[in-house]
């Protein structure tokens, strides 16, 4: 079963990836660094030189989201973007108990409530 997916939509509107498929996350990934590679003012085959890599190789990422993970990353690099690449994967540290529990009196805790005007009868 081919998965196609409609490009002008992911450019469009900023993809969720939660709910996202594998293939739309791809594509989204390759239009992304399409976008820094225009915005450099290189084409596909000074980026593919610069990164040792065939054409092909950037027309694929850019254009379906294809790519092995050492073509992306060298890639990144070229395009400066090594940085994006530090925080993926790392894992995060649990919340502490006296955090969770800070977070839950936060969520109880109600506004004031307003004083009621005493109307005087006289």
């Amino acid at each position: 079963m081919a998965i196609y997916c409609d490009k002008s939509l992911l450019r469009d509107t900023i993809l969720d990836f939660y709910f996202a498929s594998h293939q739309e996350i791809c594509t989204e990934l390759g239009l992304r660094l399409k976008r820094q590679r225009l915005a450099q003012g290189m084409t596909q085959k000074d980026l593919a030189e610069r990164a040792g890599l065939a054409p092909g190789t950037v027309k694929n990422l850019e254009g379906k989201g294809v790519s092995s993970l050492e073509s992306t990353i060298r890639i990144v690099m070229v395009l400066g973007l090594i940085d994006e690449l530090a925080p993926l994967f790392e894992l995060k540290a649990a919340p502490s108990i006296a955090q969770m529990e800070r977070a839950q009196l936060a969520e109880r805790k109600r506004a004031p409530r307003k004083a009621k005007l005493v109307r005087s009868t006289s």
